[in-house]
C-alpha cells in the first residue's frame, strides 16, 4: 500500500489564505481606527467640504477600479435600473449621513462619542437582525444587548443628554449594512454607485465655494491641499482591505477584529487628544465592553466545534481505499 498523501500543501494553502485575511483585516481596522488623526489635521476645513472631497476622490478611484475590472456595463445597468437606483439613493443618504457626522464629531472634539458609536454598532446589528431578518438570540446574546442598553441609559441619565452622536453613527451604519446585506449587491459596485450619486452634489458644493473664494483647496495653508486630495485614497484603501478580509475569513472572525477600530479611536481620544473621561464614561464603556465580551465569547463558542472539526479533517492523514 502506498504511503498516505501528505496534507502539508492543503494546510499551507489554508494558513496562507488565513494569514493574508488576518493581515488585511488588521490593516483595514487599524486605518479606520486612525481616521481621527487625519480628520483632526483638517479641523480648520468645514466638515461638509471635507466630505465633498472624500466623495469625489472615492468616486473617481472606485470608477477607475471598476473599469479596470471590466465592470462598467454592470455599473451602467444599475443606473438604468429604477429599482436599483431608488435603493442606492436610500443607502447613499445613510452612508453620507454617517460620514458627515463622524467627520464633524472628530473635528469638534467628540472622538470618544464616535468610538462609543462604533462599539455599539455590532450590538445594533444584532437587534436589526432580530427585527428585520428574523434572527434568533440565545440568553447570552440577549443579556449582552440588555447590558449595552443599560450603558446607553447611564449616559443619558448621567450626563443629562441622550448620546445622539453615538446612536446616530451606530444606527445609520447598522441600517446601511442591513440594507446592503438584504440586497446582496456587490460591495465595490454598490459603493461606486453611492459615491457617484453623491458626486454631483459634492462637485456643485465645491464649485460654489471656489467661486466665492472660501474653498480650502488652493488657499494658503500647510499641507491642506495634499490632505484634501488624499481623502479618496484614504477612504478606498481600507475598503479594499476589508473586501479581501471578508473573502478569506469567516464573518465572525472579521467581527471580532473590528473592535480594533473603536479601541484605537478610544485611545486616541483619551491619550492623545485628552478628551475628558469621567466616571459616567467609565460606567458606559464598562457596560459596552462587558456586553461585547459576552457576545464575542458566545460567538466564538458557537463556531469552535465546527472549526476544530474542519482543522482535524484537513490535517488527518487520508487512508488509501485500496488494499
Amino acid at each position: 500500500m502506498p504511503p498516505p498523501s501528505p496534507p502539508q500543501p492543503v494546510s499551507a494553502h489554508c494558513s496562507d489564505g488565513t494569514l493574508a485575511g488576518v493581515s488585511s483585516a488588521l490593516g483595514c481596522f487599524t486605518l479606520w481606527g486612525l481616521f481621527p488623526i487625519y480628520f483632526n489635521l483638517l479641523r480648520h476645513v468645514p466638515a461638509l467640504e471635507v466630505l465633498a472631497h472624500r466623495i469625489l476622490g472615492s468616486a473617481v478611484l472606485l470608477l477607475a477600479l471598476l473599469l479596470a475590472r471590466r465592470q462598467g456595463s454592470a455599473l451602467l445597468a444599475s443606473f438604468r435600473n429604477g429599482r436599483h437606483l431608488r435603493f442606492y439613493l436610500l443607502t447613499t443618504l445613510l452612508i453620507s449621513t454617517n460620514w458627515l457626522l463622524y467627520i464633524w464629531a472628530v473635528q469638534t472634539g467628540r472622538i470618544l462619542e464616535a468610538s462609543l458609536g462604533y462599539y455599539i454598532n455590532p450590538l445594533v446589528n444584532v437587534v436589526l437582525g432580530v427585527l428585520f431578518l428574523r434572527e434568533r438570540l440565545n440568553s447570552r446574546q440577549w443579556s449582552a444587548v440588555a447590558i449595552a442598553g443599560i450603558g446607553v441609559l447611564a449616559m443619558a441619565f448621567g450626563h443629562g443628554a441622550f448620546p445622539w452622536i453615538s446612536m446616530t453613527l451606530a444606527l445609520s451604519f447598522g441600517s446601511y449594512g442591513l440594507l446592503r446585506k438584504k440586497a446582496g449587491h456587490a460591495a465595490m459596485l454598490g459603493l461606486c454607485m453611492e459615491t457617484m450619486l453623491m458626486a454631483p452634489v459634492a462637485l456643485l458644493f465645491l464649485t460654489v465655494f471656489a467661486a466665492r473664494g472660501i474653498g480650502a483647496l488652493g488657499m494658503p495653508g500647510e499641507h491642506t491641499d495634499w490632505l484634501l486630495l488624499a481623502a479618496g485614497p484614504i477612504t478606498v484603501a481600507p475598503l479594499l482591505l476589508f473586501l479581501q478580509a471578508t473573502q478569506r475569513l469567516r464573518l465572525s472572525t472579521v467581527g471580532l477584529i473590528q473592535y480594533l477600530t473603536p479601541t484605537l479611536q478610544f485611545l486616541l481620544a483619551v491619550a492623545v487628544y485628552h478628551e475628558p473621561f469621567t466616571r459616567i464614561h467609565f460606567m458606559v464603556f464598562g457596560c459596552i465592553w462587558l456586553a461585547l465580551a459576552i457576545y464575542s465569547i458566545d460567538a466564538y463558542s458557537s463556531h469552535r466545534p465546527s472549526s476544530l472539526w474542519l482543522v482535524r479533517r484537513a490535517v488527518a492523514p487520508r487512508r488509501d481505499p485500496r488494499p
